[in-house]
């Protein structure tokens, strides 16, 4: 379902549109954020479910959502624009938790059940009775029927089978979670488990219905820019090729600057500086014997987990600042008075930006997909500019990171530069399963001397939770961007992108 166009993809757009509008036009805020539901089902037949009146609830919590507001509790009155007095400001605003499940909108998914299909045949053999070790499975009618008070999630009649008429239903949100964090409600509908969180959102992107969202920080990011302060954008590589393919890098900057933004970098700048610092500290710590391996620190969701799942690690996670931190700060070193926002595939990164001791440094966080409702509240089309405005803040090496496996082979390129003697064993997981089996080795002492570099997304940031594009596409395009740039960056020469 990544990368395709669908209704809940829309539905999430115009929600973004509709706010942004309602930012950059009026005047009377509670009106037309109340009008919003309407504007996006108009009339009185429903579009998308059963019932008109469930689809304008549901977009009601998506525009609470889309506000930084949480939901509505569903045994309370509370009006849809109540509290929209603390989100309508021109400052980052932030009411954890950042990833929600929409209860109206919860299809309540079986969260793990085997069932037979109309493709049984009622074969003689009945392969699936005879494996199964509780007896659930009887004969019924010419079918095979499985009692589930006796079932107990085997899986041995699917896979003996020889139809395959047996199917494995799961909640494909809970699929998604490489950390066991979805978990049900007592209707049977998803909840997510705060304590096992890390907000990487394939949770969100995974869910067909469209009933798992996060919390944006459009609305006051625009009341900031319409404040008159001085908004610089930093950008993160992945936005290469993520609006279309009239969107150049050069135009990407120049639509950005029309937008109202006073400057824009590339956060690989950042990431320059990052595989430099965990160069040094792989040899500084790793090479040296103080450290059994090293972990890399640029995704917040795979830090957060090895810290929440792997406490023992916490030590052993690279000390470099991650690509956004750093180029936030080196942006605000240059001028002070600037206020930042990240603007990349991540959610994690608004949990991140909301951290005590990096809150100072970046003022707001969007995705790709936040931005893209912004260019289009704005009518602002990339065909329009004959003339874009080049990007060349960073090398190749640090806009590879957006892509799996690119952290480690920038690291690497420093290593081979800085100490052509020393040998680096590299190791990487992407997706959050992935990640946890990494570190369990990593801690049984299997990855001994390693640099690990983990990405919460499978495929890397161009597979984030904000993204536009499939990933393959994403992939390709920030390939192309990287190959066709100055490969790497000398240490002495890292002053001058302070």
């Amino acid at each position: 379902m990544r990368g395709l166009e669908t209704n809940v993809r829309r539905l999430r757009k115009q929600v973004f549109v509709e706010v942004a509008r309602v930012a950059y036009r009026s005047e009377n805020v509670k009106d037309d954020i109340e009008a919003i539901p309407y504007t996006i089902t108009p009339g009185d037949t429903p579009e998308y479910t059963d019932s008109i009146y469930r689809e304008r609830a549901i977009s009601r919590e998506r525009v609470r959502l889309a506000m930084g507001m949480s939901l509505r509790p569903a045994n309370k009155p509370v009006h849809l624009t109540q509290g929209i007095e603390m989100s309508d400001i021109a400052e980052k605003y932030y009411e954890p938790p950042l990833m929600q499940v929409i209860p109206s909108a919860c299809n309540a998914c079986e969260a793990n059940v085997y069932e037979v299909s109309n493709q049984c045949k009622g074969c003689v053999a009945h392969p699936c009775s005879e494996v199964c070790p509780m007896g659930a499975i009887s004969m019924e009618n010419g079918r095979s029927v499985i009692d589930q008070s006796k079932c107990i999630k085997c899986g041995k009649c699917k896979q003996n089978c020889p139809y395959d008429a047996i199917s494995h239903k799961r909640r494909p949100c809970a699929d998604a979670c490489g950390v066991g964090a979805i978990e049900s409600d007592e209707l049977g509908r998803a909840k997510i488990n705060q304590d096992k969180c890390v907000s990487c959102g394939m949770c969100m992107v995974n869910c067909p219905f469209g009933a798992i969202a996060d919390k944006s920080q459009i609305f006051q990011l625009i009341r900031a820019m319409q404040s008159g302060r001085k908004v610089v954008a930093a950008v993160a590589p992945a936005i290469i090729g993520q609006f279309g393919e009239y969107a150049t890098p050069d135009k990407i900057k120049a639509a950005l600057l029309k937008l109202g933004f006073a400057d824009v970098y590339e956060v690989a700048m950042g990431a320059d500086a990052g595989c430099i610092a965990e160069a040094h500290h792989y040899v500084d710590e790793v090479v040296n014997g103080d450290l059994s391996f090293l972990l890399t620190s640029c995704c917040p969701s795979w830090a957060v987990l090895a810290k929440k799942y792997f406490p023992e690690t916490i030590d052993k996670i690279s000390n470099a600042l991650t690509p956004m931190v750093a180029t936030a700060r080196m942006i605000k070193e240059k001028d002070p008075e600037a206020s930042v926002v990240f603007i990349g595939p991540c959610a994690a990164k608004k949990l991140e930006a909301s951290r005590r001791t990096i809150r100072s440094d970046v003022d707001f966080v969007i995705t790709f997909e936040e931005l893209d409702a912004m260019f289009i509240a704005r009518d602002i089309e990339f065909d329009d500019f004959r003339q874009g405005i080049p990007m060349e803040d960073a090398t190749g090496a640090g806009r590879g990171y957006a892509v799996s496996g690119g952290v480690a082979s920038a690291v690497t390129a420093c290593l081979k530069e800085y100490y052509p003697d020393v040998e680096v064993n590299v190791e990487h997981a992407e997706g959050l399963a992935e990640c946890k089996k990494m570190l369990m080795l990593a801690k049984a002492g299997k990855k001994n001397g390693c640099l690990i570099e983990g990405m919460a997304c499978p495929g890397g940031c161009v597979a984030g939770a904000g993204t536009n594009i499939p990933i393959h596409k994403a992939t390709v395009q920030v390939k192309n961007f990287s190959m066709n740039t100055k490969p790497a960056i000398p240490e002495n020469k890292l002053k001058d992108l302070k």
